[in-house]
């Protein structure tokens, strides 16, 4: 029987099943480097991202929020379908959006970004890179920002109440942190920082240090003090936190917050603070007597006391607990000493119960280092009006470029960012939870989200394949999400 010839199928230039050669080894002429139009992926974990999103229900909820001004009958991409491709690259490491094109065909975004089912999802691109950044531009929408902050609080409620069978904490510390990030060029509001020396956006962050959960963001200039806007921003984060989370037990701020507005403003509403000093002199006078050496010969180890003090700074109304705190030295200089302010009264907690309440601060400093070395915020967003509607062109899309808030656009990206965090930080406490041990982003990133992946369809039926080396990482994070007690979707 004579065969029958057929030409091979062409895409992206090469021939399906045609390989081009890129790289013959000189440290080994027996390894060659090849390019073939097969359905590989470096960024499996997505699937893991998405089951994330599945069973939070954060991104059906929040698209369902959002005030999309697009035509419904003109659009390709629904806005949850933006909201998976903006957070899973986010999520995957890929901060820069240029990268969307490039990656538009992957595999494992192209099944993960999507909406629809079935094993075509193989064959449904991303968004275009100019498709995806005009989200921004609708999420910058005054309503439509702050409807990310919800968001962001609902996911950190979601998480805890399921990993506590549906039972919300009892209290919980909020950690409020700027956290300085830096700009390229001149973005609206950016500033240069002489104490960073270099242009940033300072926004406020609020936090919970105990449990590793993002609760809100605020973007401010590079310029803003420490506690410009704080008691506005703390003041809405504890309302929301105790209406959908937990008993807010009491604030930390580091030392650039005390002033006497935010600290008033925290004691009318009976909300409890801790806040490190910064010292001065009048504070080191008070304290001088109590900072001496004990006599003697010291202890091998350091010895450190705490001490109550009273004292009213020149622009406060009146007097307030500080707590001052000595640390001996192995060195035999004279002992260190810091100061804490707070609106927790004596008898409710000791003088060593404030410090150590104050020192789990450090928790919650970890994690903000992780949104800013792992996620990398990119705040660089500028207006961009959409030109065309399923290919035919459009005078305009949404809004022209001169009412969209380009500080407000990059206000949303930070959000999302943290959104993407809180989805990252899913799957790292299942994966906690089910193992046992302590996993920080970047062991997650290379036990599970950079997993290497082949895609194979066969009729209706996809599969992912994946090294079976890193199969017991995948199994325990999926066991862990099933067994948590997730919400009904919407509630």
């Amino acid at each position: 029987m004579r065969e029958l010839a057929t030409k091979p199928k062409q895409h992206g230039g090469h021939a399906v099943g045609e390989s081009e050669h890129l790289l013959t080894a000189r440290f080994n002429r027996s390894l060659q480097v090849e390019a073939r139009d097969e359905r590989l992926s470096g960024d499996g974990g997505a699937v893991l991202l998405r089951e994330a999103m599945e069973r939070s229900g954060i991104v059906a909820d929040l698209a369902d929020w959002l005030e999309d001004p697009r035509d419904p009958d003109l659009i390709t991409y629904t806005p949850a379908d933006l909201l998976r491709t903006r957070l899973l690259l986010m999520g995957q490491g890929w901060r820069h959006g240029q990268d969307v094109d490039r990656l538009r065909h992957d595999p494992a975004f192209c099944v993960t970004a999507t909406g629809h089912r079935g094993a075509e999802t193989l064959d449904i691109a991303l968004p275009s890179q100019s498709t995806v950044s005009r989200l921004d531009g609708i999420l910058a929408r005054p309503a439509n920002n702050r409807r990310l902050s919800e968001a962001l609080m609902a996911l950190a409620s979601r998480r805890l109440k399921a990993s506590r069978k549906g039972r919300r904490k009892r209290r919980l510390a909020i950690d409020i942190d700027g956290l300085p990030i830096a700009v390229a060029g001149r973005q609206p509001g950016s500033a240069f920082n002489g104490h960073y020396k270099m242009r940033i956006y300072d926004p406020l962050i609020a936090s919970v240090g105990a449990t590793g959960d993002m609760l809100d963001a605020c973007l401010r200039a590079g310029n803003a003090g420490s506690a410009d806007g704080a008691l506005a921003f703390i003041r809405d984060v504890v309302a929301r936190a105790e209406q959908q989370l937990c008993q807010v037990g009491v604030i930390r701020i580091d030392a650039g917050f005390p002033g006497e507005e935010l600290l008033s403003g925290l004691e009318s509403d009976g909300t409890p603070y801790i806040a490190r000093m910064k010292p001065n002199a009048a504070l080191d006078r008070l304290s001088a007597p109590y900072r001496r050496r004990p006599a003697g010969r010291p202890p091998e180890e350091p010895r450190e006391w705490c001490l109550d003090l009273s004292y009213q700074a020149g622009s406060w109304a009146q007097p307030r607990r500080i707590i001052l705190v000595v640390t001996e030295q192995t060195d035999g200089d004279q002992p260190r000493a810091f100061y804490l302010v707070t609106s927790i009264a004596e008898e409710a907690k000791s003088a060593e119960e404030i410090l150590q309440l104050y020192r789990e601060r450090g928790t919650a400093e970890g994690h903000m280092g992780e949104v800013k070395a792992f996620l990398a915020p990119a705040l660089s967003s500028s207006p961009r009006p959409k030109s065309q509607y399923a290919g035919a062109p459009v005078y305009r899309a949404v809004d022209p470029p001169t009412e969209i808030d380009a500080f407000a656009r990059n206000e949303a990206v930070l959000k999302l960012n943290l959104i993407a965090y809180q989805l990252l930080h899913v799957a790292r406490t299942a994966m906690e939870a089910a193992t046992g041990t302590g996993v920080s982003l970047h062991r997650l990133q290379r036990a599970v989200l950079t997993t290497s992946a082949r895609f194979v369809r066969s009729g209706r039926r996809l599969s992912m394949i994946i090294e079976r080396r890193f199969a017991d990482f995948w199994q325990a994070i999926l066991a862990q999400l099933d067994r948590w007690s997730w919400a009904p979707p919407g509630a």
